[in-house]
């Protein structure tokens, strides 16, 4: 208990203070009273708008951080659905709004789901793509879907924030 309580303080101090600190995490046993510490790797911290590079795609489309958002969604257009030995696949344009830059692509369908929105339940299909975010490339899933009233092409969701990323919404653009 009094390591609980020494534990607490040190986050309360911590939080008041200005320059950011990460407290590694404590992890209980439950067979002993022994504590293990893990550390936490330090995660780079990005804004509420950011840039992404759809690979392989030469210019960055500006993406919009909804750490609300189960997963990654995508403006596209010309979308068709089509079968590819016996798989489901979906080709479909990318268009960078700001450059003019465009790319199809051809991609197997990874799942289908519901999206609640506005009342109405809209099914959607989604990909897996190649995405470069400030020095990091990775594949991602990115649900299609037309954002073309929407400000940003791009919304990146808790499936690509989750262990990669913090977010700091007071700022944006901290990425190259």
């Amino acid at each position: 208990m009094r390591k609980l309580g020494l534990f607490v303080f040190i986050m309360l101090i911590s939080a008041c203070q200005s320059k950011q600190v990460i407290v590694p995490a404590v992890v209980h046993n439950v067979s002993t009273t022994q504590e293990v510490v893990v550390e936490k790797a330090r995660l780079p911290i990005i804004g509420e708008v950011e840039p992404i590079y759809f690979l392989p795609m030469k210019s960055p489309f500006a993406a919009r951080i909804d750490t609300g958002a189960t997963t990654s969604s995508l403006d596209c257009s010309d979308v068709e659905y089509f079968e590819r030995d016996g798989e489901k696949w979906v080709s479909f344009k990318l268009k960078n709004r700001k450059t003019g830059e465009e790319h199809l692509f051809e991609k197997k369908i990874e799942r289908s789901f519901k999206v609640k929105r506005a009342g109405q339940n809209e099914s959607r299909k989604a990909v897996k793509m190649d995405v470069k975010m400030g020095d990091e490339v990775f594949s991602a899933v990115f649900s299609i879907a037309d954002r073309s009233n929407f400000d940003y092409q791009g919304l990146i969701g808790r499936n690509i924030l989750t262990g990669r990323f913090l977010v700091d919404t007071s700022t944006s653009y901290t990425l190259n």
